[in-house]
C-alpha cells in the first residue's frame, strides 16, 4: 500500500487504518458519528493527499478538456473551477472530476493551463483516457505523487485558515481558487469547492510541506474544537447531501443523465465530448431509471447492494449507498430505480436477508444546509 505524506500523523492519532484505492488512509479516529458533527458544527480536517492531480496545458489545452469532460470548460476563467465528468463512448461515466482553469504563471504565451482532479482509485485508468485522446498541441502532467490534499471543513474553517493567511477567504467564492501564501507556505492553491455541504476549503501544497500545513492548521483549529477526520465521516457527510461516489453510485456503465448530473453534461457545446450522440439520443428517448434518495421507514440501514423492489415484490433496482445520517438521526439511501417510481413519495421496499424493509422516494439533497 502506498502512504500518503502524513500517514504517519494519523496511526500516532491512533486513527483506524484501512487500505483505500491503494493507498494507506485512516477510515476513523474517534467515531464517524463524532467526526461528522465536527464538521456540521465546527471544523474538521481530511487528509485526502491520496486523490490525483494532472496538469493539462498547451496551446489546445482547452480542446483537449473540451474533448474529455462533459462540462464546458470554456466557460471557466482563471482562478475558477467546475465539477465534470469523463464520459466513455458507451453512454457510462469513466470517473468524475475537478477542472481547474489556472493562470498564465503555469505556461508560456498564447498557451492555457487546466489542472484536473480525479478519484484515486482511477488515476492510472483516468491518465490513460486522457491520454488516448490527446491529438492536441498539449502536454499532459501527472502531478499526483508530489501533491498533497488536506480539506478543511466546516462553519468554523474560514476563521481557522484566516489565522494563516492574509488571503480574505470570505471573497473566495463557492467554486472559485486563488493561489498564495498561507501558514507561511508558498504557492498553496486554496479552493471552495468541497464535499461535505458544510463550506471550507480544499488546500492543495507541495508533499514536503504537508505536514506542516497539517499542524499549522489543527493549531489553529483548535480553539474551535478541530477534529482530524477520515474516510468514514467524509463518506457520511457527501451521502446526506446525495453527491455521488464513484464505484458506487456512478460508474462506467451509469449514465450521468440517469445519475442526475444532467447540470454538468453540455449537450450543445461548441467542441463535443465523447460520447455526445449516446447522451442526446438517450435524452430524446426519456431516462428508464433514474438515482433517486430515499429514506427508510425503520432503523436498519440499507447497504450497497441491496435490491430493491415494488409493492407487488416485483425487483426494480439496487442500492448504490447508504448510511445511517448522523445529522438527520435517521437511515438514508440513493439507488436506481425505473422512472415510474421515481416520484417523490412513492413507497418501495429494501431487501435486506429475508425482510423486506419499507422505504420512500425523497428529493435530494437529504439534508438542506
Amino acid at each position: 500500500m502506498k502512504n500518503t505524506p502524513i500517514t504517519h500523523i494519523h496511526e500516532s492519532l491512533g486513527a483506524k487504518m484501512a487500505d483505500f484505492a491503494g493507498y494507506n488512509m485512516p477510515i476513523q479516529y474517534t467515531s464517524i458519528t463524532d467526526e461528522h458533527h465536527s464538521v456540521r458544527n465546527n471544523v474538521g480536517i481530511f487528509d485526502v493527499s491520496h486523490m490525483g492531480e494532472f496538469i493539462v496545458k498547451g496551446k489546445e489545452a482547452l480542446d483537449l478538456v473540451q474533448k474529455v469532460t462533459s462540462n464546458d470548460a470554456s466557460k471557466l476563467g482563471k482562478g475558477e473551477a467546475q465539477y465534470s465528468c469523463l464520459p466513455n463512448l458507451t453512454g457510462g461515466i469513466v470517473d468524475d472530476l475537478l477542472v481547474y482553469r489556472l493562470g498564465e504563471d503555469m505556461c508560456n504565451e498564447g498557451e492555457l493551463a487546466f489542472m484536473l482532479v480525479v478519484n484515486a482509485s482511477n488515476i492510472e485508468k483516468d491518465w490513460n483516457w486522457i491520454s488516448g485522446f490527446n491529438q492536441f498541441d498539449t502536454r499532459l502532467i501527472d502531478i499526483s505523487e508530489k501533491t498533497g490534499l488536506l480539506a478543511v471543513q466546516g462553519p468554523k474553517a474560514i476563521a481557522t485558515l484566516q489565522k494563516l493567511t492574509d488571503i480574505n477567504l470570505s471573497a473566495i467564492k463557492y467554486y472559485d481558487f486563488t493561489k498564495g501564501k498561507i501558514a507561511g507556505i508558498d504557492n498553496v492553491l486554496i479552493s471552495a469547492t468541497g464535499y461535505t455541504g458544510s463550506g471550507g476549503f480544499e488546500l492543495y501544497v507541495a508533499n514536503e510541506n504537508t505536514e506542516a500545513l497539517w499542524n499549522a492548521v489543527m493549531e489553529a483549529g483548535s480553539e474551535f474544537d478541530i477534529k482530524p477526520c477520515g474516510l468514514g465521516a467524509r463518506d457520511t457527510l457527501r451521502l446526506e447531501m446525495g453527491y455521488c461516489l464513484y464505484g458506487n453510485d456512478i460508474d462506467d456503465t451509469t449514465s450521468p443523465l440517469e445519475a442526475g448530473l444532467g447540470w454538468i453534461t453540455k449537450l450543445k457545446k461548441l467542441h463535443p465530448f465523447n460520447g455526445v450522440d449516446l447522451m442526446l439520443s438517450l435524452k430524446e428517448r426519456g431516462l428508464s431509471k433514474k438515482l433517486v434518495g430515499f429514506t427508510m421507514e425503520e432503523r436498519r440501514v440499507p447497504r450497497h447492494g441491496y435490491l430493491i423492489f415494488d409493492s407487488d415484490e416485483n425487483e426494480i433496482g439496487v442500492v448504490t449507498s447508504g448510511t445511517q445520517a448522523p445529522s438527520l438521526d435517521m437511515p438514508i439511501g440513493m439507488g436506481y430505480i425505473p422512472t415510474a417510481f421515481s416520484t417523490q413519495g412513492t413507497k418501495i421496499f429494501v431487501q435486506a436477508g429475508k425482510k423486506m424493509l419499507e422505504a420512500q422516494v425523497c428529493a435530494l439533497p437529504f439534508l438542506k444546509v
